[in-house]
């Protein structure tokens, strides 16, 4: 990694908050590592680093690693400075609110999932939906991080979502328009609370943990119930206008015929999604109900028909990413879908037709799937706490304090929490 060219001059707070920033992120890059690789690797001074290091101690998200010290040759010998993900260290609750269920997580600052579980949303009505699932979460929270500093609690979720006001704008699937997610979790769990779109939160997920090439330019296209994607550049995961960006569903489909609700043929929600692709195999007597999740057992146990729709379904979303990489031209594309996240096999499908039908891409190892495997969706969440924390870290946590402040919780664990 080349070391980081030098910014614009900017007022102490300022350079405060970028210095912390450049320190945390090298330090999630390459750490443990010593104190004098931080200052080569970010291009801040020793002094700068030094400052840095001990403020980010002091708030916990960093902590020296004796056992590892390292010598030059010359001199005292290095302790190496890693993030705090050890016992005690500061986590980030998440959930992602799927159509059959909701995905709640606990993972840690490298984004590692400590703890998971899945909550079914079967036999739940829509107008009591998000009652249940904040109510899981709450008593999720509560017994999965006893003793760890929470820093807040993320939700992820497809359609149209409003970050700044923390609202879904609409979720159609769901039935959901103009709903204040942001401040119910806040309210439910006591904790700081954001909201983002998955596929943006994927995105962002892949920016800070997963591979270089996700920094410089991706694309990612999520295929679940809901089909939607994003697009990050430069590390920054676009929203557009009001966050609108990102509804591909109605991307057209190069030779499907199938008809859409839109009143067109060929939309990739229509060809391609859970929803529409369960349905297809509930038709042909694959699956006796329309749960995509049976559709790859069946598959997996063997059923021939089962993995030929699958290759169908790869094939279509192959031919859609081709688009894309004609349009953007990322260095890299993310897909998330059920099947080729599981067996590879799917996703060389999707690569073949990718490549087969683009201009510009020819090398199939730029699609790949998300570097969490099937930990994405926990980690997705946790992310859309995190992402602000590794980019204005002390930004993060003053807005912490002052929220415990004005409302009189703390996130120092589950014992803080009155679940009852």
């Amino acid at each position: 990694m080349t070391p980081a060219t030098p910014g614009p001059r900017m007022a102490g707070d300022g350079r405060r908050e970028a210095n912390a920033a450049a320190v945390l992120r090298t330090v999630l890059d390459h750490g443990p590592v010593a104190r004098s690789g931080i200052a080569r690797l970010s291009g801040l001074s020793p002094a700068a680093v030094s400052r840095q290091c001990t403020d980010l101690a002091r708030l916990g998200l960093a902590r020296e690693v004796p056992g590892r010290a390292e010598s030059g040759g010359v001199g005292r010998p290095q302790i190496p400075v890693d993030l705090h993900t050890a016992d005690g260290g500061p986590v980030a609750a998440g959930v992602h609110i799927g159509v059959p269920a909701s995905t709640f997580g606990i993972v840690d600052l490298r984004g590692t999932v400590l703890a998971k579980e899945v909550f079914p949303h079967e036999g739940i009505a829509a107008e009591h939906l998000q009652e249940h699932v904040l109510g899981g979460l709450r008593e999720f929270v509560a017994t999965a991080a006893p003793g760890r500093p929470l820093l807040g609690v993320g939700a992820a979720m497809g359609g149209w979502i409003e970050p700044r006001e923390g609202t879904v704008v609409r979720h159609d699937l769901l039935g959901w328009r103009s709903r204040p997610l942001g401040s119910a979790l806040a309210a439910r769990l006591g904790l700081p609370a954001a909201v983002d779109n998955h596929a943006r939160a994927i995105a962002q997920s892949e920016i800070l943990f997963g591979r270089p090439a996700a920094r410089r330019s991706l694309v990612h296209l999520f295929i679940g119930n809901v089909v939607d994607a994003a697009v990050g550049i430069a590390g920054v995961v676009h929203r557009g206008p009001r966050a609108g960006a990102g509804d591909v569903a109605h991307l057209p489909v190069p030779d499907s015929t199938v008809a859409c609700d839109c009143g067109r043929v060929g939309c990739l929600g229509a060809t391609a999604s859970d929803t529409a692709t369960a349905r297809t195999a509930v038709r042909r007597g694959i699956i006796p109900e329309p749960d995509a999740a049976l559709l790859v057992e069946a598959a997996a146990a063997g059923d021939a028909r089962a993995d030929r729709l699958l290759r169908e379904r790869a094939r279509a979303v192959g031919r859609a990413t081709a688009l894309l990489l004609d349009v953007l031209n990322p260095d890299l594309v993310v897909i998330t879908e059920i099947s080729s996240g599981r067996e590879p096999g799917y996703l060389a499908e999707i690569r073949g037709a990718a490549v087969d039908l683009s201009h510009v891409c020819d090398d199939p190892e730029r699609i790949v799937s998300p570097h969490a495997g099937r930990e994405v969706l926990p980690v997705a969440a946790g992310t859309v706490v995190l992402n602000p924390l590794f980019r204005r870290p002390l930004r993060a946590l003053a807005a912490r304090s002052t929220y415990e402040v004005h409302t009189g919780a703390t996130t120092d664990g589950a014992s803080a929490m009155d679940v009852g």
